[in-house]
């Protein structure tokens, strides 16, 4: 039974189909809906009028990315969101740098995992010893160093390891990083460095290029990724006015951007890999494609130093 007052309000029934009873609210305009107009949104139900106004409001990219997502086969998600590689990598970088701090011990330590390109050269001046291309990730020149690089690191992962999943991210971090002392090896040969800037540039990199295919908004992104590297370049070029070359001063901000850049456009190359092999039917693909860039990364340390 219903009274006279309840069937003369119309907010009781679907503004589109005023003989339908209905209670659910469209979120966008708040207008009554039955279930045959009801579309599940991402915080409750949007009626076919709204949907049609989003649609009209989408980018070209959005469109394009949703295209993408919504195809049939099945897709590989990760199924924990906890950010446990990260959470790892920030604990075994503290107790390296707890390491560092010992005296006498910290030097080897350290001695033993900085990387320098005369022991990833083939028939070099010293013996091979390839780890240190991933171990410099986890030495750092002092606290400020390691707290603003794991900071990074922690901000960063805890939006794109849930996304990626933790193998996958492990993967990234480390390729990145690799690409990162490559590019060192390349283009400052016989430079000494420590830190994992590269890796966390590689952590960028594929955050931008992952957040374009899912139609996200990647201009801030791109911003901090531009600021960030182009930082050191402008503090170099203040300094060098009126006192000296700007190699020179480049130099003695101690900052390595040949890592910077290597490990952004491996991380980047990374995550368009991660994007365009998404379904579970391509994982074999993803998985030799990832074998080629570290490949093909050490490859280019059988090439001689770009700039000596």
């Amino acid at each position: 039974m219903t009274t006279d007052a309840f069937r003369r309000n119309s907010d009781n029934f679907c503004y589109r189909h005023p003989d339908r009873v209905s209670f659910v609210l469209c979120q966008r305009c708040l207008r009554t809906i039955c279930p045959e107009c009801q579309t599940q949104g991402a915080v409750g139900v949007i009626c076919p009028e709204c949907i049609k106004d989003q649609q009209k409001a989408q980018t070209e990219v959005q469109r394009k990315a949703e295209r993408r997502w919504s195809r049939s086969q099945p897709m590989a998600f990760a199924t924990d969101s906890r950010p446990l590689v990260t959470y790892g990598i920030i604990l075994v970088t503290a107790v390296v740098y707890v390491l560092q701090l010992i005296p006498g011990f910290g030097t080897i330590v350290e001695n033993w995992l900085a990387f320098n390109s005369y022991f990833v050269w083939p028939g070099g001046p010293v013996p091979m010893q390839p780890w240190r291309l991933i171990t410099v990730l986890f030495v750092h020149g002092s606290f400020f160093h390691m707290a603003l690089n794991m900071l990074a690191v922690f901000y960063i992962g805890r939006s794109l390891e849930p996304l990626l999943g933790h193998w996958r991210y492990l993967v990234l971090y480390f390729l990145a990083g690799l690409g990162g002392s490559v590019a060192v090896a390349l283009l400052a040969p016989g430079v000494w460095v420590v830190g994992a800037s590269g890796a966390i540039f590689g952590l960028f990199g594929a955050l931008l290029v992952i957040g374009r295919h899912i139609g996200a908004n990647i201009r801030m992104i791109a911003i901090v990724i531009g600021i960030n590297f182009l930082w050191p370049f402008a503090v170099a070029l203040i300094s060098s006015i009126g006192r000296g070359s700007f190699a020179d001063a480049l130099d003695a901000i101690a900052v390595s951007w040949q890592a910077h850049l290597g490990g952004l456009l491996v991380g980047g190359l990374v995550g368009f890999i991660y994007a365009r092999t998404r379904q579970r039917s391509q994982r074999a693909l993803q998985i030799w494609l990832l074998v080629g860039v570290a490949v093909g990364c050490i490859a280019l340390l059988a090439i001689p130093p770009l700039l000596y």
